[in-house]
Formats: structure tokens, sequence, C-alpha cells
């Protein structure tokens, strides 16, 4: 019996898991961005970070396996692909750095926190995935925490510009969680081939715009030790774990797993920053979490029963 064999992937416990995994690599990488950028300027160091994520996966990508794989891509696939590349890091990642130049975090996080109301309603119509009605209780309380955390959030006169682009990063980050969902659903792409050749066309466009703007100081070894280690394990790594959880996942339980986020920075700020948290910003957060649980929890009993009766059959 010849052909190569099918891939492994999780199951939906074990991906919900991932994906926890993954956003608290994410979530920690705050943490080394806000000492970071003490040294390096935002651009070039999202571009660095990725790019260098990008060589790391290169020799993976190339094992026989992964020749294979990249061999097998359609045009139509690469058509996919390359714009996950720029709309995911290249415009996502962006614009996030530039929105964070521009408005003060707490408005910017917000902004960018509507992503999975955005997804939800777009799912349902893009990849024909509707939640279901407890799933959409999950999201509404999930946006409701995120609201009450960032409550008040006024905008000045000169944020305007910073929200014209924030709004570009929402709509960017809720069309990379659709377009990603919509890429890995059917299995067709290995993990590891989507998340090297997107990675690779976003981050040299990121780094090519970064040297161009903001271009490469000298820089310490602490800091190439961070960008390193972003590189490799919050990048290179995560983003491959993340592709393979999006094999499993909707879109919508993928984003909201991901704004869980949210509560991750702020426990990481608190105990690494001296950010405190006040009793407003609490309830947010466990609202936002308390959603994120309800969309899990639907979608597992629902498996549950589907298995048992598959069993009896």
């Amino acid at each position: 019996m010849s052909g190569t064999p099918p891939h492994r992937q999780p199951g939906h416990l074990s991906a919900v898991l991932e994906a926890l995994f993954v956003t608290t690599l994410w979530s920690s990488s705050w943490i080394l961005i806000k000492f970071g950028l003490h040294d390096i300027p935002a651009l070039t160091f999202a571009g660095l970070r990725y790019v260098l994520a990008f060589l790391c996966l290169l020799p993976l990508a190339f094992a026989p396996s992964g020749r294979a794989a990249i061999r097998r891509l359609t045009g139509r696939q690469w058509a996919l692909l390359s714009a996950l590349g720029v709309i995911y890091y290249a415009l996502t990642q962006g614009t996030q750095f530039i929105g964070l130049s521009l408005l003060p975090a707490v408005t910017a996080s917000m902004m960018l926190n509507c992503t999975s109301a955005v997804v939800a309603m777009a799912g349902v119509f893009l990849l024909s995935e509707r939640p279901s009605p407890v799933q959409w209780s999950g999201v509404s309380l999930n946006l409701a925490g995120v609201l009450i955390y960032f409550y008040p959030a006024a905008f000045a006169r000169g944020e305007w510009v910073g929200i014209g682009v924030m709004a570009l990063g929402l709509a960017a980050n809720s069309g990379s969680s659709l377009l990603g969902r919509y890429i890995n659903r059917d299995r067709a792409i290995p993990a590891l081939t989507v998340t090297t050749v997107s990675m690779g066309i976003g981050s040299l466009l990121m780094l090519a715009g970064g040297l161009a703007t903001q271009g490469l100081p000298p820089l310490k070894a602490a800091s190439w030790g961070i960008i390193a280690w972003l590189a490799v394990v919050n990048t290179a790594v995560a983003f491959t774990l993340w592709n393979r959880t999006l094999q499993v996942l909707s879109a919508v339980e993928s984003t909201i797993i991901n704004s869980t986020m949210m509560i991750q920075i702020a426990c990481l700020a608190w105990i690494f920053l001296g950010e405190s948290l006040s009793p407003q910003k609490i309830a947010g957060l466990v609202l936002a979490g308390a959603g994120a649980v309800l969309v899990q929890l639907r979608r597992s009993s629902r498996l549950s029963r589907g298995n048992g009766e598959t069993a009896k059959r």
C-alpha cells in the first residue's frame, strides 16, 4: 500500500487546549515586546521577528514531505496563501504597531478585541458556519466583558488617524481569521506549509517596510535574544500549532480563544509590569472569560452527544 500517510489531527478538546497554549505564548510576547521596544523601532522589530521565524521554518518546510506539499499547491492555493500572508502578517501586525504609536494601548486593544463579534457575523455568510444560540450568547458575553474592561475610552481629536488605522487593523484581523479558517478547514494543505508560505510573504513585506521607514539601529545582545525567542518559540512554533488547531476549530471558536489573550495579558502585566487591576477591569475579565468558556462547552457537549449516538449504531 503506497501513498502519503494522513496527517494526524487533534480532537476538539486537544485543539482547544493547544490553542490556549498558543495564546499563552502570544500573551507573553506583549511583555517581551514591551522591553524590546526600548531599543528596536516597532515595525522593524515586528519584521525581524517574523522573518527570523520564517527562516527557522524553511528547513522543515523543504524536508521531503514539505517539498512535496509545496509542489502540490495549485495556483488558487498560492493565491490564497499569499493573501493570508499580506492580511495576517503585513496588514494585521503592521497596523497594530502603527496604531499603538498613535493611540493609547487601551483604545487600540478595545477596537481589536471587537474581532470576535465581526467574525461571528461575517462567518455566517462567508463560511456558512452558524453559531448556536448559546454560542451567540458566549460571543455577546465576551464582547460585553471587553467593553466593560476598557470603558471609558474617549477619543481625542488628534486620535482620529489612529482610530482609522486600527479600524483597518480590525478589518484585517477579522479577515485573516475567516481566511485562515477557510484555508485550513478542509485540511488540504499541511499546517506547516500554510504557516511557512504565508509568513514568508507577509514578513518580508513587513520587514521591507520597517527598514525603509525606520531603519535598523545597532542592537544589544539582549535585544537579539528577545527577537530570537519571539521568532522561534512564540512565532514559528506557535503559528504552526495555531494553523493546526484551525483544521478542527471553527472561526468563531478560534477567535474567542484568541480573545482570552486580554485576560492573560492583564495578569502577566500585573505580575511582571506592576500594572494594577481595578474592580471594573476584573469584572470585565471575568465576563470575557465566561463567554469564551460558554462557546467551548456548548461545542464539546454537542460533540459528545454525537459520539454517543455513533457508538450506539
